[in-house]
């Protein structure tokens, strides 16, 4: 028999896709995921397989001689490339994490963490609720009105409107309020955010002509003052989130934008992105506005985000002069801007506990005392303390946590983290293994050892740590 001879019997030995359908690990599958994509995947499974023969890579292994032995060990691996396209596509979902970086506002981990009250809220209304109906009067209710009632409140505005994102709420007012006209802004304030959105892009989208005044590092009041004619519309102040400049800087205080605007008939605008409600100073945070002192300051308009430094869910948040927002209520584009009822309830619910005194967890996270970290790490350490062997080690390391999320970029928050080394494995391979667990752990890497900052870490989720981690040492 010829070399192409055997190749080709070896081709035939290759299992249709009906049967691996009729496999054991198929049916199991196909509970999880449904007959037509169960189906999409072992037609995957076997060209990949066959692939891999034609190749002759990847690690194929050549069966033996016996046809049946063939066909045997080729369904075998087509049932492993089936499971791993499955387990592979369970990765890309959705899922609850573990976040043991420190970083509280972690963008790729869907920054805020909600309240449980946030929580609660979001189960109660999935199925009906009164999303738009006023079940006293029975008749239809405005969309979000108990939050922003709740937004006037905790901030002073005179009205308040929720859109879907702090970008969409920007989108809104200079859509409404500038569009073919021009608005005045900063060149040190044109800031680019994570995802490529950039302010200019969306002040082009909204029609508004974007007016840049002053130097990067440098702005005066008589800039935006020369800057002023018959065309500018609003005078926008932007919060540069995610980056400071420091050293020889200067722009004009809000109320002195306030007053120019004010005198020459316009309006101001401010995006304060990250949504401060409180003062986080006495945090140690320093420069983030307070959206109730930017009205007092005298804006007119204030947009800001419900998923960063407020602590519930996405959101673009706007307050100020009720016949502003109402105009705004108005435009044709917030009905494709507003929010839906998963997202207005954990608003709703998580300034209900700003109403009663009570912080979120991203706020508690922010204020937790380096002492509090350093006695739960000691705890941590001691009741892990019967797994340290000469595979693995952990001990307490001095570190600093961040806020992220565009938020407070200066401010590193002094915490006290597990650090872990294994003898056997590298750290990439731990964190690696870390990363696959269920629910995945995700961690950082510093001075070569995987870092686990339990400032980000539940005491519920202490348990399923501790797990992981008597797992690692046995490997």
């Amino acid at each position: 028999m010829t070399k192409s001879d055997d190749h080709n019997r070896l081709l035939r030995s290759l299992p249709s896709v009906d049967a691996l359908l009729q496999t054991e690990t198929a049916r199991r599958v196909g509970h999880q995921v449904g007959a037509a994509k169960l189906t999409s995947l072992a037609r995957l499974a076997t060209q990949n397989l066959r692939q891999e023969l034609l190749n002759k890579s990847n690690g194929l292994t050549r069966p033996d001689n016996a046809n049946n032995a063939s066909r045997a060990k080729f369904l075998q691996q087509a049932e492993e490339l089936l499971l791993q396209l499955h387990q592979s596509q369970i990765a890309g979902s959705i899922r609850r994490v573990i976040n043991a970086t420190g970083v509280i506002l972690h963008t790729n981990l869907g920054r805020a963490p909600l309240s449980p009250a946030a929580r609660t809220a979001i189960g109660e209304v999935s199925s009906y609720c009164t999303l738009e109906h006023d079940s006293i009067s029975g008749m239809r209710g405005r969309r979000g009105a108990r939050a922003e009632e709740l937004l006037i409140d905790l901030t002073g505005a005179e009205a308040a409107l929720i859109v879907n994102n702090c970008a969409a709420a920007a989108l809104l007012v200079l859509t409404t309020f500038s569009r073919d006209g021009e608005t005045i802004v900063s060149r040190g304030e044109l800031v680019e955010i994570g995802g490529d959105f950039r302010v200019p892009d969306v002040m082009a989208q909204s029609g508004a002509f974007m007016i840049e005044v002053g130097t990067t590092n440098r702005t005066h009041l008589s800039d935006y003052r020369s800057a002023i004619n018959e065309n500018t519309r609003v005078i926008m102040r932007v919060h540069t989130s995610n980056y400071r400049i420091v050293g020889f800087t200067k722009t004009p205080s809000l109320p002195e934008l306030a007053e120019l605007s004010h005198d020459a008939g316009l309006l101001l605008y401010e995006d304060a992105g990250s949504g401060a409600l409180i003062d986080f100073s006495q945090f140690g945070i320093e420069g983030e506005p307070v959206i109730k002192q930017s009205l007092q300051d005298g804006a007119d308009l204030v947009s800001f985000s419900g998923d960063k430094l407020l602590g519930g869910p996405q959101a673009g948040l706007i307050v100020g002069r009720a016949e502003l927002i109402e105009r705004m209520r108005r435009n044709p584009l917030y009905r494709a801007l507003r929010a839906d009822k998963l997202r207005l309830a954990a608003m709703e619910a998580t300034l209900a506990d700003y109403a009663r005194g009570e912080l979120p967890p991203t706020i508690e996270m922010i204020a937790m005392p380096r002492e509090q970290i350093e006695k739960r790490t000691e705890n941590f350490l001691r009741r892990i303390s019967a797994i340290a062997s000469e595979t693995i080690t952990v001990e307490a390391m001095r570190t600093e946590s961040t806020v992220g999320g565009g938020s407070a970029p200066t401010s590193l928050l002094p915490t006290v983290a597990l650090a872990v080394t294994s003898q056997n494995l590298t750290v990439n391979q731990v964190a690696d293994i870390l990363r696959q667990w269920n629910p995945p752990i995700i961690t950082r890497i510093a001075e070569d050892r995987i870092v686990i900052d339990l400032r980000t870490v539940t005491q519920s989720e202490e348990a399923e740590l501790e797990t992981a981690l008597r797992a690692l040492a046995t490997r």
